[in-house]
């Protein structure tokens, strides 16, 4: 059974402008690439399906999704601000982009496919009633919703992206059947503000949030100890029977917008890192998305194309060359390899905790507010 790849060209067209940060070549680009390497080939691709309403209307307002519809500023619902201006066909885009998401679950559940993706999804940020950060309907939660509608007792949700998970924890934090895990640049000093390690959940979900929050200049090998030091214990507590992951990329260390470290290869290590939990936990039901990322030549279609790689179930090599056609319609500076050429080595947090390790001050904040409440104990 193949990967699947939910994709059309309706997908690309998510455009808040040519000065904003969120480039709709991203996904363009991905694709392309994607496809000069072969790893198309090796997925089942699916369109998304019509929009909805009723589906929609699972996470979002009927309020909030008329605003959408009626495509004017509101500041009511964040709509026409800088950081989400109007631009046409919003809430066709959008919504477009939900109906992706709610596809690759459909197909997983009903095993059609183990894994499938939706890399223009991972709008996590928006919340029921309003836009924010970037992002107009929230994919992953109309997802996850799908998914227990129809029979899924425990989701999973992992969020790597360097922002805060909020919204998909804003919408799921009171539900003990979904556990939401986010790795993110502590929101101390990044947007959302959201994310500190004491948001555990609310009540009779207690333990079902946990929060992750990296000092900035976190490399790949500490998230890499982070991670570990956190979520196979949480997810094989949990026991999910689906995991839904976001692979936002701006975590690596071009990103403009934030201050993590990472290079291409922890973040492959970490798609490969969840696709082994997939495996372990959920027999191999996996539903991967986008989200953030915007570095958008040296970084995001190269990230993407590895995760859309491990889907396929034929991970790309890093020392593979980047195609010479791909190069050359990128322009100069355009990567010539799959790789950053670093090393994803890193030390278990359970050889030993530094005290003095801003690092591992934030990994045992984590495994303190939350692991009790899972049954684990949270070591030092």
């Amino acid at each position: 059974m193949s990967g699947m790849l939910v994709f059309s060209d309706g997908l690309t067209k998510y455009d808040f402008g040519i000065d904003h940060p969120m480039a709709p070549g991203r996904v363009t680009n991905t694709i392309s690439l994607a496809d000069q390497l072969g790893v198309l080939d090796r997925l089942t691709i699916v369109p998304p399906p019509a929009i909805d309403l009723a589906r929609l209307e699972t996470v979002h307002t009927p309020e909030y999704i008329a605003a959408v519809q009626r495509c004017t500023p509101d500041p009511k619902y964040g709509l026409g601000t800088s950081d989400n201006p109007i631009f046409p066909g919003m809430h066709e885009v959008s919504g477009l982009v939900a109906m992706a998401s709610v596809e690759a679950a459909r197909r997983v559940w009903h095993g059609e496919a183990k894994r499938a993706s939706n890399i223009s999804g991972g709008l996590h940020h928006a919340m029921p009633d309003r836009t924010s950060g970037f992002c107009v309907y929230n994919d992953i939660g109309v997802a996850i919703r799908w998914l227990l509608e129809n029979g899924c007792e425990r989701v999973g949700y992992v969020d790597v992206d360097v922002h805060h998970g909020d919204g998909v924890q804003a919408i799921f934090y009171d539900d003990p059947r979904v556990m939401t895990i986010s790795l993110h640049e502590t929101p101390a000093y990044l947007f959302p503000g959201t994310g500190f390690p004491h948001e555990t959940g609310g009540k009779g979900a207690e333990g079902t949030s946990v929060n992750v929050a990296l000092p900035p200049g976190t490399d790949d090998a500490g998230w890499l100890r982070a991670f570990h030091a956190v979520v196979p214990q949480a997810l094989r507590a949990f026991q999910p029977n689906v995991l839904v992951t976001q692979h936002g990329c701006d975590s690596h260390h071009h990103d403009p917008l934030a201050d993590l470290e990472l290079s291409l290869d922890g973040q492959r290590a970490s798609y490969l890192a969840l696709a082994d939990l997939a495996d372990e936990l959920c027999e191999g039901r996996w539903v991967s998305t986008g989200g953030g990322g915007y570095a958008v030549l040296h970084v995001v279609p190269l990230a993407w194309t590895h995760l859309l790689g491990i889907v396929s179930g034929h991970p790309v090599p890093p020392e593979t060359l980047v195609p010479e056609a791909w190069r050359a319609r990128m322009g100069e500076g355009a990567p010539s390899r799959m790789t950053d050429g670093a090393e994803v080595d890193y030390v278990d947090f359970e050889d030993g905790f530094n005290p003095e390790s801003r690092l591992d001050q934030a990994i045992l904040a984590t495994r303190q507010a939350v692991f009790p409440e899972l049954g684990l104990d949270p070591g030092s």
